[in-house]
């Protein structure tokens, strides 16, 4: 009756659904625009959050949409950041969008920022090789290290 014609997985819009021994390959969790979340998220899957969360976020994969927020740290192996975000940010492989707006600490093996974006706080650089030998990294523990203070500026704060 529903096989006829009816689309599954990603054609349908939904997440495909783990198989046994399948790990983290295919599957996400949405956080979508008309969600709050108050406490931490700790994901196994991929994270796509839209919504409010007030608490730290702690999973593989983050991507984060223009209009979300997120009052906590955040760590990742890898983030697509283009909303505000409330606190340290910590990640192999950071991707800072022009929407993106974050006040906190950033530490990070491979960033990418693009013009627009407003960062409030001090960046990190980590090898490789220090990253996977450190435990994870905590805001008092990013603000405790001595590190060059940066600030981005617009094109708007340069006098024509």
């Amino acid at each position: 009756m529903f096989s006829n014609g009816s689309k599954t997985g990603r054609d349908a819009g939904v997440a495909p659904a783990a198989q046994p021994g399948n790990g983290k390959r295919g599957v996400f969790s949405v956080v979508g625009p008309d969600v709050t979340i108050t406490g931490n998220v700790a994901a196994t899957a991929d994270l796509h959050v839209d919504g409010r969360i007030d608490g730290d976020v702690d999973c593989g994969n983050l991507v984060q949409g223009t209009e979300s927020v997120i009052a906590g740290s955040v760590r990742a192996e890898t983030a697509r950041l283009a909303g505000t975000i409330e606190g340290a940010v910590s990640g192999r492989q950071l991707t800072i969008e022009r929407s993106a707006r974050i006040a906190g600490d950033i530490q990070y093996e491979s960033i990418s920022i693009e013009n627009g974006a407003s960062i409030d706080g001090r960046l990190k650089h980590v090898s490789a090789s220090a990253a996977s030998r450190a435990p994870a990294a905590t805001t008092s523990r990013l603000q405790a290290q001595p590190e060059e203070q940066m600030r981005l500026i617009s094109p708007s704060d340069v006098a024509a």
